[in-house]
């Protein structure tokens, strides 16, 4: 990269960077205001401080969004248990292709979403707020050497001042927050080598978990395996070859937004696994020994013994009725006067 001259501002990706100036000025100011907050407690404003700070800025976007994907996750399980009727709307305009029909199912299954207060695009909504803002946090952190040399205008709370220390910042004496693998010596690209392969490592890790423990094994057949199986792979080469380039501060903020999207996984799986899943099928084992343990302190029956007793009535009951289906009576019209 030219190291007099900002690429990012320039072309396409300098008006999209200048629509999302907003977003980046705000980022800045968090992270200023969390470097503040530890030097606050005895941290030196040089240094390690400048990689806290970035980790607290990913932390508290998760925080942010986590009600945005918690709404996601309701209206996916909404969406999976509407997934009979809309197989049958489906079904019945099967093969009709005239504009009609294709309006009618459109209204059928507007109104099927709207009974059932389910949303179709609710899985993208954290999509749409992390995209933005990892390409800020992207374009922030890549600005920063540019500002401490002054080829660049202050950005946020990030003048020259404040940008050179961000950039003379090393973590444990080693790496800079501003190094790349090819700017940097060899401990430097070892460092960096490890921090992209466990970018690599937990985004294999959540891909495997999505697709073995969150997915219904009847999906799981010809295109739509063969796609998972491609994305399990795809996904951290592209890491590999997109973490070499970036500076080491995206890596942190990279590693960090990684490892809470895993966690975040795995509640999901916990709380929220996909019908059908080996995960769901875990959880309804959880559910039922937790009912059971719920059951056995206050004094009640297990679900078994219930079951049982339910039984033992319906037999007891067939055997004084007899088997044979009582006939359902139609009603008679009252005779007119």
């Amino acid at each position: 990269m030219n190291q007099n001259v900002f690429y990012l501002d320039t072309g396409f990706w300098g008006w999209l960077y200048k629509i999302l100036t907003p977003v980046e000025w705000l980022m800045t100011q968090i992270m200023d205001l969390f470097h503040s907050f530890l030097v606050m407690l005895g941290m030196h404003p040089v240094g390690v401080s400048w990689v806290f700070s970035i980790i607290f800025l990913v932390l508290f976007v998760q925080a942010c969004i986590f009600p945005i994907f918690y709404k996601q996750m309701k209206s996916m399980r909404k969406m999976q248990a509407l997934q009979p009727k809309m197989q049958k709307i489906q079904n019945k305009y099967k093969g009709k292709t005239d504009q009609a029909s294709k309006e009618a199912m459109s209204r059928e299954m507007m109104k099927l979403y709207q009974d059932n207060d389910a949303n179709p695009a609710g899985s993208c909504l954290p999509m749409l707020v992390q995209g933005p803002v990892f390409m800020c946090m992207f374009y922030v952190l890549s600005a920063i050497p540019y500002i401490a040399r002054g080829k660049r205008a202050a950005l946020g709370a990030f003048d020259v001042e404040t940008a050179k220390q961000f950039s003379e910042s090393k973590v444990l004496g080693l790496v800079n927050t501003t190094d790349t693998f090819g700017s940097g010596d060899l401990t430097v690209k070892i460092i960096i080598g490890v921090f992209v392969a466990l970018m690599c490592a937990c985004m294999f890790y959540m891909q495997w978990l999505s697709m073995n423990k969150n997915m219904n094994p009847a999906t799981m057949q010809g295109q739509a395996a063969s796609m998972q199986k491609a994305m399990l792979w795809i996904f951290p080469v592209m890491y590999i070859f997109s973490g070499i380039t970036m500076p080491f501060a995206v890596l942190v903020y990279w590693l960090t937004n990684n490892v809470c999207n895993l966690l975040r996984t795995f509640w999901q799986l916990y709380a929220f696994p996909t019908p059908g899943s080996p995960a769901a099928d875990a959880k309804e084992i959880r559910d039922h020994e937790k009912e059971n343990a719920r059951r056995a302190k206050s004094g009640q029956q297990s679900l078994e013994e219930e079951a049982l007793d339910k039984a033992k009535v319906e037999a007891e009951r067939k055997e004084s009725e007899g088997y044979q289906r009582q006939q359902p009576q139609r009603k008679r019209k009252p005779k007119k006067k």
